[in-house]
C-alpha cells in the first residue's frame, strides 16, 4: 500500500490538518507529516514533491492558508495526485480556496472545502482504494455506517417530535 504525505505550509495549520491524519489512522493508512512552505522553504517543498513517488507516497495532501501556493507548487513537479486543503487564515479562507482551486490548465489540484481536513483524508483513502481491495472494503463499511447513523438520528428526531 502507498502512504500519504500530509504537508502543511506552517505548523500553525496542525489543529485543522490533524483531522486528516485521524482519518488516515482510522483506515490504517500509513502517512508522514511534513512542514514545507512554498514561500519560506521552496527548495524543501520542491525537493520533497519531486521524490515523493520514489519514497512510496501515493497521494499528497497539501494544506495552506492565505495565498496558499503550496498545493500548486507541489503539483507542478509531481505526477502524484495532490489534494489541496485550504486553511482559513484570512478573509474567511476564500483566498486560500481560490488560490488552490483556480489552477492553470495542466496542473490539477483536487480541492476540498475550507478547513475540510476530514474530507481531504477521505479523498486520499478513496484514491488509494482504487488499487487496494481491503481499503475499498473499509470505505464501503464506512459509507454504510454513515447511512445507519443518519437513519438513527432521523428515528430519534421523529420520536422526539411525536
Amino acid at each position: 500500500m502507498h502512504k500519504v504525505a500530509v504537508v502543511m505550509g506552517s505548523d500553525s495549520d496542525w489543529e485543522i490538518v490533524k483531522k486528516a491524519v485521524e482519518v488516515l489512522e482510522e483506515f490504517g493508512v500509513e502517512y508522514e507529516v511534513k512542514v514545507a512552505s512554498a514561500h519560506r522553504t521552496p527548495d524543501k517543498a520542491l525537493n520533497f514533491a519531486r521524490t515523493a513517488r520514489e519514497k512510496g507516497f501515493g497521494v499528497i495532501i497539501a494544506a495552506a492558508g492565505m495565498a496558499a501556493h503550496l498545493p500548486g507548487v507541489l503539483a507542478a513537479v509531481t505526477t502524484l495526485p495532490v489534494i489541496g486543503l485550504p486553511i482559513k487564515a484570512s478573509i474567511e479562507g476564500i483566498d486560500s480556496l481560490l488560490s488552490i482551486a483556480q489552477m492553470p490548465p495542466g496542473v490539477p489540484v483536487a480541492t476540498v472545502g475550507i478547513n475540510a481536513a476530514k474530507n481531504a483524508g477521505l479523498l486520499a483513502v478513496q484514491i488509494l482504494s482504487l488499487k487496494d481491495k481491503d481499503l475499498a472494503g473499509k470505505l464501503q463499511a464506512y459509507k454504510e455506517k454513515l447511512a445507519r447513523e443518519v437513519e438513527e438520528k432521523e428515528q430519534k428526531l421523529l420520536e422526539k417530535l411525536s
